[in-house]
């Protein structure tokens, strides 16, 4: 089995290298791809020294799984490509997640629907995967009509330029420096912005559409309702998110707890709260919060987090491929 990595340089690809590693999914040959300014970078993996290549045709012949961590443009350039080598493209981009003939999946979810695929498979936002992990239990025992969530991110939702971004904010800050944002649309150190990608419907923005379109095609759901506010936060790593739903049927917080424990990849804290110091480095959905919500009858309201480079992305695109290779 050869895999490839697109965008191995990244953080996003860097955390697919150890996910495949703590999944014990060992390469015969892996391929690390990247720009051409990065060839030539050399990154452990397996115990191994592994050199980065510019990614062309030639690299990817053979190859039968690529996981892609680049941006949508890079994905859609080079997709065409990865399929005509014959290899599944898992990609964690925006290109593919709505089309209709490319699955979007959530291994613990709607895993089956990856053995569906036509060459491609779409990894989902990183916010909506967290959210869902939280509320498809709730899902499997009334099917959900309506959602109002509001997401907390962390500043490395937007790559180690979010991070780097932080940082030298609350450097400035502290030496009585200006300070000069330039990847927020707003100063972040010590505050928060209600704005994540760029306007969309209604006012909306594009992240926000996402838990809604990626969700409904998800849960099988295509009339779901949902409404969402993403707000970025100084906080470093793993988001949080607000939810409540509303389900066909009313659901106690006691059946929604005991099948929040009982969901894979869910940790349910009837004491303590899901925060993101907690959940950072590591694959799980911390879920707590749980009570009636006062505004839908018979609805939830909640609290889950996550981290999401992990489980946000690269974890489950790697999940992915774990799934393929069981089934």
């Amino acid at each position: 089995m050869r895999i490839g990595i697109l965008g191995a340089t990244g953080a996003v690809g860097r955390q697919m290298m150890e996910c495949l590693e703590e999944q014990k999914i060992i390469s015969d040959d892996l391929i690390l791809l990247a720009s051409p300014r990065s060839e030539g970078k050399v990154l452990p993996f397996a115990g191994k020294e592994l050199m980065v290549h510019a990614v062309n045709e030639a690299w990817l012949e053979g190859l039968d799984y690529v996981l892609g961590a680049v941006d949508a443009d890079t994905s859609r350039k080079w997709a065409p490509a990865i399929r005509n080598s014959g290899a599944v493209y898992i990609d964690n981009s925006s290109a593919f997640r709505l089309e209709e003939d490319i699955p979007l999946v959530v291994p613990e979810i709607n895993g089956a629907d990856a053995l569906n695929h036509h060459g491609i498979i779409a990894n989902p936002n990183c916010s909506t995967i967290i959210t869902l992990m939280a509320i498809a239990p709730i899902h499997q025992i009334s099917p959900i009509r309506k959602v109002i969530a509001s997401t907390y991110q962390a500043v490395s939702g937007a790559g180690m330029h979010g991070i780097d971004e932080l940082e030298q904010e609350v450097k400035d800050i502290a030496e009585g420096k200006a300070v000069k944002p330039s990847v927020f649309p707003a100063q972040i150190a010590y505050n928060c912005i209600p704005w994540i990608g760029s306007e969309k419907e209604a006012g909306y923005t594009s992240e926000e559409l996402k838990m809604r379109n990626e969700g409904r095609k998800i849960l099988h759901n295509p009339e779901m309702k949902v409404t969402c506010t993403c707000v970025r936060v100084p906080v470093f790593r793993s988001h949080s998110i607000s939810v409540s739903v509303e389900c066909e049927q009313p659901v106690s917080a006691e059946a929604a707890a005991e099948a929040i424990s009982q969901f894979e990849g869910d940790v349910y804290l009837k004491d303590g709260y899901p925060m993101p110091l907690d959940t950072s480095g590591q694959d799980k959905v911390y879920v707590g919060r749980l009570r009636p919500d006062m505004v839908f009858d018979g609805g939830l309201s909640l609290f889950c987090c996550g981290d999401q480079i992990r489980k946000g992305a690269a974890a489950n695109a790697v999940q992915i491929l774990a799934y393929l290779l069981k089934h």
